[in-house]
């Protein structure tokens, strides 16, 4: 039979459920004709009544609200000409004065007080007095499905219902069935008083732990003749990706919203497949797990669901809108709105991101780096980019380049053009870059916390999102004014570190790093331990002294020196930016005089321009 003559869709959770809705079918029909491609479910097709309806159930050992999902989203996928659902099976009851829900008794999500007789809420969130916090009142089912609730629950107030000889025929028609599926002894419907457990490490029944002490028991009356039994409750069923089975907590949730029945998949079901819940009661939602009501339980949810449709016209149900339709327009609707909550939520993550760096290290060498590169004449300092020794730096992994230099070699201006260069040429998010400005007169910003600190910053403002590993560090200390120890920090440094491809550190001017305390070969010793772990290259700047020349001896080293073509282009620019008009013989013999003089220091050709300047 074509996919597209299946108007009824019906969810199970687990097999127990499955079985007994296929009892149910009046005719069975083959597999489907096709499934969808990505659709994964298994599917029992057949009529009941005049509906064709079509059963899945959840994958074994696939619980709760995505799992259901999941399962509806296929079975519309493949079914698309479905226009009414149901979730049957079974759920946990809870009993108070108001309602007195017995094991077998149905609840049936309905409409009461505005709400739509299903809700979502979360374990894990309280509110100040302990009361759960709701996460969402979930869509009515579709109008034709609550007319025919109206109905049905009309009928039985004033004839009854004939569930019981329902199930007595279906379990004469599939006789296996009896023994999973009948009704138990009426005396193992036990509630227990709320304060009352089953330890949770005795597997044991609860007949042979909790017994049928009176003093444990809240004792009711047998139901008389004019009562039905099972009983149909008609109002709000609670839903979440947990079991519920604390008694106290769930006599709290009847009390304050008049709960009537818990469950695990529900809430999955209603953005992608509006529909009835239908729940059979296994158990009274508390610590007291008995699998014995199960097999009864699904039987007299499917003995009701399939009287329900039997209420209902086929003509009426194919005059329904198409599930898929019905939903895709709630869910265009609200696609603008998901985009602006992501877009307020990605901006107020950013805003705390941004307050866990700024606690971390308040140190900002931008504004350095801004103020050094534009110092650059342009074109100087191509020589280091074009040296052999950069380029195999560039090239390789773990690979450090040390540039020692004398006073005024101008070692800061070409650290700041590496810095700018591995900025513009390395677009990769995947690679880190980091540096650091060491100065003499800022010896309180360059203790080795600050430092190793201000690397972690550096390398976490070029992610996405703000490693966990930081989160954990300021949640751990700022709630107690206390700060983080240099272990903790160079932890956290690797785990960030290791998150790039590559990364790329540059130190300009270790001379002026701070001596005291081991400042200096402390952060050395941390930098290279990193960079023995990861893929990291180090650059850095220093006056030639034997105590940072010693720790770099193993490495590559370019002195650096102001070049005769750097210190050219720097006076032609500065004499020809200032607009001198000097004759061209002056001009040259000034620069040739100053290069001479200068000897490789670029601070003193910078110091003579301007006296030229004044001579001129």
């Amino acid at each position: 039979m074509p996919n597209l003559d299946y108007t009824v869709g019906w969810i199970c959770a687990i097999s127990t459920e499955y079985v007994a809705a296929q009892a149910f079918l009046d005719e069975e029909h083959e597999i489907p004709e096709y499934v969808s491609t990505n659709d994964n479910n298994i599917y029992t097709l057949g009529m009941m009544g005049k509906h064709k309806v079509v059963i899945a159930v959840l994958p074994k050992g696939e619980y709760g609200i995505a799992a259901a999902a999941s399962v509806a989203r296929d079975m519309l996928h493949s079914f698309p000409n479905i226009r009414i659902g149901l979730m049957v099976g079974i759920g946990g009851g809870a009993p108070s004065q108001r309602h007195d829900i017995r094991l077998g008794d149905i609840v049936v999500s309905a409409p009461r007080d505005g709400t739509s007789g299903l809700f979502q809420y979360d374990f894990g969130k309280t509110i100040q007095d302990q009361t759960f916090q709701t996460t969402g009142h979930l869509d009515k089912p579709p109008s034709l499905l609550r007319a025919a609730v109206n109905d049905i629950e009309a009928q039985y107030e004033r004839k009854g219902h004939k569930l019981e000889e329902t199930i007595a025929g279906i379990l004469r028609k599939w006789p296996k069935l009896r023994k999973k599926y009948k009704r138990p002894d009426l005396n193992s419907d036990r509630l227990y008083q709320s304060h009352i457990t089953h330890p949770s490490d005795d597997e044991r029944s609860c007949a042979a732990i909790c017994k049928d002490n009176p003093s444990k028991l809240i004792l009711r009356s047998d139901r008389n003749d004019d009562e039905d039994n099972p009983a149909i409750h008609y109002g709000l069923i609670a839903s979440a990706n947990q079991l519920m089975k604390d008694a106290l907590i769930r006599d709290m949730l009847a009390a304050e919203k008049d709960v009537l029945c818990f469950e695990m998949e529900a809430a999955g079901l209603m953005n992608h497949f509006p529909c009835l819940v239908i729940r059979g009661i296994c158990d009274y939602s508390d610590s007291h797990k008995n699998k014995e009501w199960q097999g009864y339980a699904a039987m007299t949810a499917a003995a009701y669901a399939k009287d329900l449709l039997s209420r209902i016209p086929s003509n009426k149900v194919e005059a329904e809108k198409k599930i898929g339709e019905l939903i895709s327009g709630v869910l265009g609707s609200l696609s603008k709105t998901e985009a602006d909550v992501k877009t307020i939520r990605s901006n107020l993550e950013k805003k705390e991101d941004i307050e866990i760096l700024n606690w971390l290290t308040d140190i900002d060498y931008g504004p350095q780096q801004t103020d050094y590169i534009n110092r650059r004449q342009v074109g100087t300092g191509q020589w280091l980019l074009d040296s052999v020794e950069f380029q195999e730096w560039m090239r390789n992994d773990k690979q450090t380049l040390f540039c020692p230099g004398i006073p005024g070699a101008g070692k800061t201006i070409l650290a700041s053009i590496v810095v700018d260069y591995l900025s513009s040429n390395l677009y990769d998010t995947n690679v880190g870059i980091a540096y650091i400005y060491c100065n003499v007169r800022q010896k309180d910003t360059q203790k080795v916390n600050h430092l190793v600190a201000s690397l972690i910053k550096q390398l976490a403002e070029g992610q996405s999102s703000l490693s966990g590993n930081i989160k954990d560090l300021y949640n751990r200390h700022k709630p107690k004014h206390t700060q983080p120890s240099l272990d903790e920090l160079s932890s956290v440094l690797r785990s960030v570190a290791g998150t790039y491809s590559r990364a790329f550190i540059v130190v300009d001017a270790l001379d002026e790093c701070q001596t005291s305390n081991g400042c200096r070969k402390r952060f050395l010793s941390e930098i290279f331990h990193l960079q023995s772990e990861y893929r990291v290259n180090i650059f850095a700047t220093s006056r030639t002294i034997p105590e940072v020349t010693e720790i770099f001896k193993n490495s590559t080293s370019l002195e650096i020196r102001a070049r005769d073509e750097d210190i050219q282009k720097y006076i032609e620019g500065r004499i020809l930016g200032e607009g001198l008009e000097l004759l061209e013989k002056l001009h040259d013999e000034i620069k040739w005089v100053i290069i001479r003089v200068v000897d490789g220091m670029q601070v003193l050709c910078a110091i003579t321009v301007p006296v030229e300047y004044s001579i001129g």
